[in-house]
């Protein structure tokens, strides 16, 4: 598997299969803020969000949000209202802040995913990190400047992609 392929592309966070990840080994979830979890249109958690992560909290999994944002204020108020780490000036995609997640989190590469809405950042770093990935699509087409640029780059390599869950989403 490429640096830029995921290990499984669903359309949305609340699609992905949290029996699926239990059954596979996972214990813990690294998940991306920005578009995966809040869309950057709105910057509201949306409650189908809150309902997954607790449920994947139910399922015995642990949560941590592991953020490029610089803003620290607004990944704080996001890992508190959904009761999750947070390591936000991640720096995606280094890996690095990946593997101070596994660590804080007292969990192996092994069972760790890291889920997020870009190739660029969340994928590569979880592939240079030795993690599963899982690529969802972006929750809005709101993204900062360098990303739309990087965003028509991601479409070439995602153009033969089919996401799990696509034909579900309105």
């Amino acid at each position: 598997m490429g640096l830029l392929q995921a290990s499984k592309y669903v359309a949305s966070l609340p699609l992905v299969d949290i029996d699926e990840l239990v059954c596979t080994g996972v214990r813990c979830v690294l998940l991306d803020r920005d578009n995966t979890c809040v869309p950057k249109d709105t910057k509201r958690l949306p409650q189908d969000v809150v309902a997954w992560v607790e449920r994947a909290k139910q399922a015995g999994l642990q949560i941590c949000l592991v953020s490029n944002n610089f803003f620290a204020t607004e990944v704080e108020t996001t890992a508190r209202q959904l009761a999750v780490s947070k390591i936000d000036h991640a720096m995606k995609p280094a890996p690095f802040a990946v593997w101070a997640a596994l660590k804080r989190m007292g969990v192996q590469r092994s069972q760790a995913v890291l889920i997020g809405d870009q190739v660029f950042t969340d994928v590569l770093a979880g592939n240079l990190a030795g993690i599963a990935t899982i690529l969802v699509r972006p929750q809005s087409v709101t993204d900062l400047f360098y990303t739309k640029l990087l965003r028509r780059v991601e479409h070439r390599v995602l153009r033969s992609i089919r996401f799990e869950g696509d034909d579900l989403q309105l």
